[in-house]
């Protein structure tokens, strides 16, 4: 059941970051996460204030340089249908078409994927883990198939956002308003791994919310993908993701992202795996270094050893892919 909570309509920005500054007060937007949190016990709360009417925040508009400027309430189908995402950040708008299903993406906004919760059995059932403010993380003895090999760090969720690990790739920002005023995050900073804080997922302090997504203008001869392994084609989360770009001069990379989805607490971003691929051609031989060596520092648990080659075979193929697209 759901517990009893004060409900409020922000009317600005301002008057959201007010509305959630008081308590625990949290933002509803398409409501498609913290409605099944709440019900579940994830969190309560006293206040939960709506944004759904903050125009300033349904936009996807172009930035001078030829940038983009997504606003939080904009919606994973808005995003993925959107004609200037799919031609010039063709990742992203692939990754938001693989979101959940189509009533979630119609409902759901790019601002709650990026801080939704994690999805682990553990933490959403009735078990005070880790997590939760508890002293063990129960997917390491217990059923662990879907668990992250790295990172984990005394707790093994995986993150959950497909949209995420694109962003990340083309370098995009989250404009953040709450009480002291605005700031901005580089999204591959915006998210914490347990090392850091177990119990947070976002850099998100209290009375903080996600007001944009800045995306810079891609350069020229960049080539990106996202390509997503679940378990049921209609809907589910990554077993595996990767979002890829690669950037070529006379056959040879010359800049390269590779982070990956369904495999670790944060967005994990395989920087050793870019540098082997720096001045190498794109072909079979080099994507299958690049391949091995994105998993060298994997750490399976008891159930989740599978991954290991459905990343490696998963990055190998995109690589190659991607080069010859």
């Amino acid at each position: 059941m759901t517990p009893g909570f004060s409900y409020r309509r922000a009317a600005s920005i301002k008057d959201a970051v007010t509305g959630i500054s008081e308590g625990n007060g949290r933002i509803l937007a398409g409501g498609t996460d913290l409605l099944g949190c709440l019900r579940d016990s994830v969190f309560t709360t006293n206040m939960v204030v709506s944004i759904t009417g903050i125009k300033e925040l349904k936009r996807i508009d172009e930035t001078p340089g030829g940038g983009l400027s997504i606003g939080a309430l904009a919606t994973i189908t808005e995003i993925s249908e959107s004609p200037v995402i799919r031609e010039r950040y063709p990742a992203l708008a692939q990754a938001a078409a693989e979101v959940a299903s189509p009533q979630l993406r119609n409902q759901g906004t790019i601002g709650g994927n990026l801080c939704q919760k994690p999805r682990c059995w553990y933490y959403r059932g009735e078990f005070h883990c880790l997590r939760k403010g508890g002293d063990r993380c129960y997917a390491v003895a217990g059923e662990n198939h879907y668990h992250c090999i790295f990172g984990g760090n005394g707790c093994y969720i995986v993150h959950p956002s497909d949209t995420a690990p694109a962003l990340i790739v083309y370098g995009a920002e989250a404009t953040i308003a709450g009480p002291a005023g605005m700031r901005k995050v580089s999204l591959e900073n915006f998210f914490v791994p347990p090392a850091k804080e177990v119990t947070k997922e976002t850099v998100l302090e209290a009375g903080e919310i996600v007001t944009a997504i800045v995306l810079p203008p891609p350069l020229a001869g960049l080539k990106s993908s996202y390509r997503k392994i679940r378990s049921r084609q209609s809907w589910d989360f990554a077993l595996a993701g990767v979002a890829l770009a690669l950037r070529t001069s006379n056959g040879r990379v010359t800049d390269a992202r590779i982070v990956l989805s369904g495999a670790a607490p944060v967005p994990w971003r395989l920087v050793d795996a870019e540098n082997a691929l720096i001045g190498k051609v794109p072909d079979p031989d080099s994507a299958k270094y690049t391949a091995a060596l994105s998993v060298k520092d994997a750490q399976p648990l008891k159930h989740n050893a599978y991954k290991i080659p459905l990343f490696k075979g998963l990055i190998e193929e995109e690589v190659v892919n991607i080069s010859q697209a």
